[in-house]
C-alpha cells in the first residue's frame, strides 16, 4: 500500500482520536465495577449492610388479613379497645321504678344507642357487625322450636301399688369358662314388615330372674324361609321349666329344633297355609312338633337328666309374606296364651283343649289297673291229727295261686296335648303369642290388658323400642319371663 493510502489506517486506531459513540461517558471500567455491589446492595449509608437472615431460624410471615380475592376495606379500620377496668364492689343499689312506665313499651336505653359503638370499648372505637353472624339478637327475644312430642306413656306398672323388684336388671348369671356358648342375654328385640302385617318380638327377663342372677329361660327365635310370596315367617317361643337348671337350654334346644324342621318343610307349608288345607297342616305340624319333643327327649338322656328336667313349652306362629293370604297359623304344646285384639278389646283365642275323658281310655295292664279277681282253685284239705304229746299236725293241699299283675312305680305323667289354630285375619287386627309369664297377667290383671289395648289401639304400630316398653309393663306378683310376639294387620 501506498504511504497516502495508509492515512486512514492511522486515523482509525490512533489513540488520541476522539471515540466515535454517540455519547460520551467519562467512566471507565473499574467505574463500572465499583457501581454493580452498589446496585445489588443499596445506596451506601452510614452503617453496615444488613445480614440476610436464615430461613430455616426465621419466624413465619404473617398471614395477610384478607384473601388476594377479596375487596379492601372501606373506611378507617377498627381496632379492640383497651381491656375494661376491674369492677368496683358496690353495695347493691335499689332500684326505684315508675308505676306508669311499662317495661314493656318503654324502650331499653341501651337498645337507642349507636349499634355501631361498643360502650366498653370506648368512644373511639368503631365497631362493625359481624357479616355471618348478622346483627346481635335482643336479649328478651323469645326463639320457639317446635319439636314433636312422642307418644305419652304411663307409669312402668300397673295396679294398685309398685311390684317388690327393682325394674332394671341387677345381677348376672354365673358363666364358666368351658360354656360360655350358653350365656343368654337379659333381653331379645326384633321386628320385621312383610305383606300386609307388621310383626314386633321381645323377650325380657323376669324380675325375680334379674334379682337372683339367673338367666332368662324364656327363649325366643324369629326366622323367614323362601323369597317373595312364597315366603313362610316363623316365631318360635318356648319356656323353659323354673325347677329346672337347664331350662334355659332346653328352650333354645326347642327353638332351634322346630325351626330346622319348618325350614325342610317351608315349601309345602306354605303352599297348604295358602290353599287352605287345614287337616294337612295340622297332620304335617304335629308330626314336626313330635319329632322335636323326641330330640328333647334324647338330650335329656345324654345328659343324665329325666325327660321332666329337660323339657319346655312350645308355641309357634307361621305367617305367610303373600300379601294376599291373610292365614295366621299356631301351633305348639304347653302353657301360654294366644290373644287378639279387635275393635278395641281382648280375646282369647286358645284352643280348647279336650276333656279328659276324651283322651282317656280304658285301664291297661300293668299301669294301674286294677287286680284281677282270684280265679276259683280246689279246696283246701287240712288233716289234723293229734299225737300222744298233744302235737297237731297240719297238712295243707291247696294250690297257688298266680301273682297279680306288675304294676310299675311311677307312672309317667300324660303328654301335652297338641294345639292348633288356623285364623283369619282381618284389617286392624293385633294378635299377640304370649309365654307364660306374659299370658298370666293378662288374663289375671285386667290393667294390664286395657293398657297395651291403649297403646296397640293406634292404625300405626310401635317401633321396636316403644314395643319393649309395653311389654315390660311390671304388675305385682307377677315376676317371670316375658316374652311376647304380636302382629298388626295393616
Amino acid at each position: 500500500m501506498t504511504q497516502q493510502g495508509d492515512n486512514w489506517w492511522d486515523k482509525l486506531y490512533d489513540e488520541s482520536a476522539p471515540d466515535t459513540a454517540p455519547t460520551v461517558s467519562g467512566d471507565t471500567l473499574d467505574d463500572h465495577f465499583a457501581s454493580a455491589p452498589r446496585a445489588t446492595t443499596g445506596p451506601p449509608g452510614p452503617g453496615p449492610a444488613p445480614k440476610a437472615e436464615d430461613p430455616r431460624t426465621a419466624p413465619p410471615p404473617a398471614l395477610p388479613d384478607r384473601a388476594p380475592w377479596e375487596a379492601p376495606e372501606s373506611g378507617p379500620r377498627s381496632f379492640p379497645g383497651p381491656p375494661p377496668p376491674a369492677p368496683v364492689p358496690q353495695a347493691d343499689p335499689v332500684l326505684e321504678t315508675d308505676p306508669e312506665t311499662d317495661p314493656e313499651t318503654d324502650p331499653d336505653p341501651d337498645l337507642e344507642a349507636d349499634p355501631g359503638t361498643d360502650p366498653e370499648a370506648g368512644p373511639w372505637t368503631d365497631v362493625e357487625p359481624d357479616p355471618h353472624t348478622g346483627p346481635e339478637r335482643a336479649p328478651d327475644a323469645d326463639l320457639t322450636v317446635q319439636v314433636p312430642l312422642p307418644r305419652p306413656r304411663a307409669a312402668g306398672f300397673v295396679g294398685s301399688r309398685p311390684p317388690t323388684y327393682e325394674p332394671e336388671p341387677t345381677a348376672l348369671p354365673v358363666a364358666r369358662p368351658g360354656e360360655l356358648a350358653e350365656l343368654v342375654s337379659d333381653t331379645v328385640l326384633d321386628g320385621a314388615r312383610y305383606g300386609t302385617c307388621t310383626l314386633r318380638a321381645a323377650s325380657v327377663r323376669g324380675d325375680s330372674a334379674r334379682y337372683r342372677g339367673e338367666p332368662r329361660r324364656d327363649a325366643l327365635l324369629t326366622a323367614r324361609f323362601g323369597h317373595d310370596e312364597a315366603a313362610l315367617v316363623l316365631v318360635a317361643v318356648a319356656a323353659g321349666s323354673r325347677a329346672a337348671e337347664d331350662a334355659h337350654l332346653a328352650a333354645a334346644d326347642a327353638c332351634q329344633w322346630i325351626a330346622e324342621a319348618v325350614g325342610r318343610s317351608h315349601a309345602r307349608l306354605s303352599e297348604d297355609i295358602r290353599t287352605g288345607r287345614r287337616g294337612d297342616l295340622k297332620s304335617g305340624l304335629h308330626r314336626l312338633t313330635d319329632r322335636t319333643y323326641g330330640k328333647l327327649r334324647a338330650r335329656a338322656a345324654d345328659r343324665g337328666l329325666a325327660p321332666d328336667e329337660y323339657t319346655a313349652t312350645l308355641r309357634c306362629l307361621l305367617v305367610p309374606a303373600d300379601p294376599e293370604c291373610r292365614t295366621r297359623v299356631f301351633f305348639g304344646i304347653g302353657g301360654g296364651g294366644l290373644f287378639r285384639l279387635r275393635d278395641g278389646s281382648w280375646q282369647d283365642i286358645e284352643p280348647l283343649l279336650p276333656e279328659p275323658g276324651a283322651v282317656t281310655g280304658a285301664p291297661v295292664v300293668g299301669f294301674g289297673s286294677p287286680p284281677a279277681p282270684a280265679r276259683e282253685t280246689e279246696p283246701e284239705i287240712d288233716v289234723e291229727a293229734e299225737t300222744a304229746e298233744g302235737d297237731r299236725l297240719t297238712m295243707n293241699l291247696g294250690v297257688t295261686t298266680a301273682p297279680g299283675p306288675l304294676i310299675e312305680e311311677p307312672v309317667p305323667p300324660p303328654a301335652e296335648p297338641f294345639r292348633f289354630r288356623a285364623s283369619i285375619a282381618r284389617p286392624g287386627d293385633t294378635l299377640l303369642l304370649a309365654s307364660p309369664g306374659l299370658a298370666e297377667p293378662m288374663r289375671g290383671e285386667p290393667a294390664l290388658a286395657r293398657e297395651l289395648a291403649a297403646r296397640w289401639a293406634e292404625q300405626e304400630p310401635p317401633g321396636l323400642a316403644a314395643f319393649l316398653a309395653d311389654t315390660q309393663l311390671r304388675v305385682t306378683g307377677y315376676a317371670d319371663d316375658r316374652t311376647g310376639v304380636a302382629v298388626w294387620e295393616a
